[in-house]
């Protein structure tokens, strides 16, 4: 990978596109420690500096962002609205007609998905800005341990005209962040949005290691390392694996040229769902957390106290028991919703495809349906056991000082899947502008 960045450089046209993507991303983190306009940053860092025990499902969102959340920076949102935005309208394109149809007219439909997804991105904006600003009010950002003022009162300026601007600049900012990752992806290098994720956890993982070595020691810190390392070999080599079906296409006279006999494959990903099983399983496990807040916290109950020591603790077995269930059901369900064995098989045998030893038409479909549903159970357990990991580094280090952990999990997931694109797709131009060489 790093001889293809290197050769990248000596490229012209490429060495201007990664110094493109590299002042995208310093414009995108300048603007994820600028904070908003009526936040006390000095009070935010008073909080953060105090800050003990786990946010529950804002430590994911805050590792997302880059830390830019819990300063509520312009740039607090990050790019997540955008991605469930995008989630959204791909569970819907399987429900609404419309969207299946558009789906299926190419270029000119996915331009009209990409743009409903920008609109109920900045729709979802203001909900999530909205939402972080009663937490940031009500102390509830940093879990009720500050009694810093994060949003200071009695300025000489309305509270409703202060927290509207607040929610408008932090909604213009996902704006931006939509807008920045839209460039990397039209003019510079890789997919814009998963560069900008990358970036954000990166920018991390400096302080998270240094803040480990300073609190366990050398030995800790550097057998840390190692397992990263283990993880990351493991997570490389699983999101490479795929069961690649063989289809042949049978020669068809058209005109007066002869079409089709030519040989591929399907790739089926071991790992086809990615990482939204994760997210989606996240998301459901902040719900008993979410529902704490209606119990009366100055006299919990029995069911309080069962919630809060059994689905809210990232230490709790059953937490992890329930975490893991979770997202094997989701990893199926996803690949269910967006892999059609019925679909693919019709669109082959419309173009002269089969597979070798399978009659065209139904029996391909229960084929691909068979295979489909044996590697699945494969990668979601692998998924499974990758988001478990930091669980077992809470139990192993102190969790009080480890918010957000990005050693493990959704981190290294996101992480390796990022680069292993756009190294590739650095390595497929090269290849195209190498093409001159082998015909000289």
């Amino acid at each position: 990978m790093l001889s293809a960045f290197l050769s990248a450089f000596r490229t012209p046209d490429l060495r201007k596109k990664l110094l493109f993507t590299v002042g995208i991303i310093a414009i995108y983190r300048l603007g994820a420690t600028v904070p908003s306009p009526g936040v006390s940053y000095g009070n935010v860092q008073k909080c953060l500096e105090t800050l003990e025990g786990s946010t529950g499902v804002l430590n994911l969102l805050d590792l997302f962002s880059g830390g830019a959340l819990l300063q509520l920076s312009i740039f607090a949102l990050g790019i997540m609205p955008y991605i469930t935005a995008s989630i959204i309208l791909q569970l819907l394109t399987v429900v609404i007609p419309r969207l299946e149809q558009l789906r299926k007219e190419g270029q000119a439909g996915q331009a009209k998905i990409t743009q409903y997804t920008r609109y109920l991105t900045l729709g979802l904006g203001v909900l999530q800005a909205s939402a972080f600003v009663a937490l940031a009010r009500s102390g509830q950002l940093f879990n009720n341990q500050c009694n810093e003022e994060i949003i200071p009162t009695g300025t000489g300026i309305p509270d409703w005209l202060t927290l509207s601007i607040l929610v408008m600049t932090m909604t213009a900012g996902t704006g931006m962040v939509m807008w920045l990752g839209e460039l990397i992806t039209d003019r510079g290098v890789g997919n814009g949005m998963s560069v900008l994720i990358f970036t954000s956890i990166a920018a991390r993982l400096p302080s998270e290691g240094w803040r480990i070595k300073e609190s366990q020691g050398w030995w800790k810190f550097m057998l840390v390392i190692a397992l990263v390392l283990v993880v990351i070999t493991a997570v490389t080599f699983i999101e490479q694996a795929q069961r690649r079906i063989p289809v042949q296409y049978a020669k068809r006279m058209i005109g007066r040229r002869m079409y089709g006999g030519t040989s591929t494959y399907i790739p089926l990903k071991v790992n086809q769902a990615g990482v939204i099983p994760v997210i989606f399983g996240s998301s459901l496990l902040y719900l008993p957390q979410l529902a704490l807040q209606f119990f009366d916290q100055n006299d919990p109950g029995k069911t309080q106290a069962w919630i809060q020591n059994n689905l809210v603790d990232p230490t709790s077995p059953i937490y992890i028991a329930v975490y893991f269930l979770l997202i094997i059901f989701f990893t199926y369900f996803y690949v269910s919703i967006t892999f059609n064995p019925t679909e693919v098989a019709d669109n082959m045998k419309k173009y002269g495809g089969f597979v070798p030893g399978i009659r065209p038409g139904k029996p391909t479909a229960d084929y691909l349906d068979f295979i489909l549903s044996r590697i699945t159970l494969p990668g979601a357990l692998y998924l499974a056991i990758i988001s478990i990991l930091p669980n077992f580094f809470f139990i192993w280090l102190d969790r009080q000082q480890y918010l957000n952990f990005p050693f493990g999990g959704t981190a290294v997931l996101i992480m390796v899947g990022v680069a292993l694109e756009t190294s590739k797709q650095i390595e497929s131009q090269l290849m195209q502008r190498n093409y001159e060489g082998f015909l000289r």
